[in-house]
C-alpha cells in the first residue's frame, strides 16, 4: 500500500501538470475556431469597477444597436440603468448580473449564460490598467469553453497592475478550468498581504 502511494505521488503530479498543459494547448484552438464561426462579436461583456466602463459599454451598444449588453457586478441597478437609459439603451438589452465578487468570477459565472446563447464572440470593457489581467483571464476562462472576445479599453488615471497579480489570477483561471472552483480566498489571502505590506 505505501509502495502504491508513493508511485501515486511519484506520477500524480506528472500526470496533472501533463492534463493542464494538454488544456492549454486546446485553448488556442478553440479561440481560432470560434473566431473563425464568429468574426464579429455578438455581445458587450464589461466588468464591474468603474461607471466609466459602464458608459463606454453604452456608448459602444449604441453603434451596434443589435448586441446586448452584459454588466458583471458594476454599479447598482438603478445607477446601471441611468446610465444605459441615458444612452438609450433599452433595458430589454441590459443584463446586470451580481454574482462577481472579483474580475476572475466576473468570467467564470457568466461564461455559461454565453454558451447556453450560443455567443461565441464578446466585446470585453474594462479599464486601460486592469485589461492585462482581464485578457489573461478570458484567455483561459472563454477560450476554454470556445468563446473568443475582442477587447475595448477605457481609459483611466491608474498605475498598470503588477505582473504577480495577473499570474495569481492566471492560476486561478487555470484552477477554475481544472476543478470548477475559483480559489477566491487565495485572492482575498493575498489582497490583505498587500494592505498590510501597503500600510506598513
Amino acid at each position: 500500500m505505501k509502495h502504491f502511494r508513493s508511485r501515486f505521488r511519484r506520477y500524480g503530479a506528472g500526470i496533472l501538470a501533463g492534463a493542464v498543459l494538454l488544456a492549454l494547448t486546446v485553448i488556442p484552438v478553440r479561440l481560432a475556431i470560434a473566431m473563425h464561426q464568429a468574426p464579429r462579436p455578438q455581445a458587450i461583456f464589461t466588468l464591474g469597477g468603474d461607471p466609466s466602463r459602464e458608459a463606454a459599454a453604452a456608448e459602444l451598444a449604441r453603434h451596434y444597436p443589435s448586441l446586448d449588453v452584459w454588466v458583471s457586478t458594476g454599479e447598482t441597478r438603478q445607477k446601471s440603468q441611468a446610465i444605459f437609459r441615458a444612452a438609450n439603451i433599452p433595458d430589454d438589452r441590459l443584463h446586470l448580473d451580481y454574482r462577481a465578487v472579483d474580475t476572475v468570477t466576473n468570467f467564470t459565472m457568466l461564461v455559461s449564460d454565453f454558451k447556453q446563447r450560443q455567443i461565441q464572440h464578446v466585446y470585453v470593457v474594462t479599464s486601460d490598467f486592469h485589461m492585462p489581467r482581464a485578457k489573461a483571464i478570458a484567455t483561459i476562462v472563454l477560450g476554454s469553453r470556445g468563446i473568443t472576445f475582442t477587447p475595448v479599453v477605457v481609459p483611466s488615471d491608474r498605475p498598470a497592475e503588477s505582473s504577480a497579480r495577473v499570474l495569481r489570477d492566471v492560476g486561478r483561471s487555470i484552477l477554475w478550468m481544472m476543478t470548477g472552483r475559483t480559489g477566491t480566498t487565495l485572492h482575498e489571502i493575498q489582497d490583505r498581504i498587500q494592505d498590510r505590506e501597503i500600510r506598513n
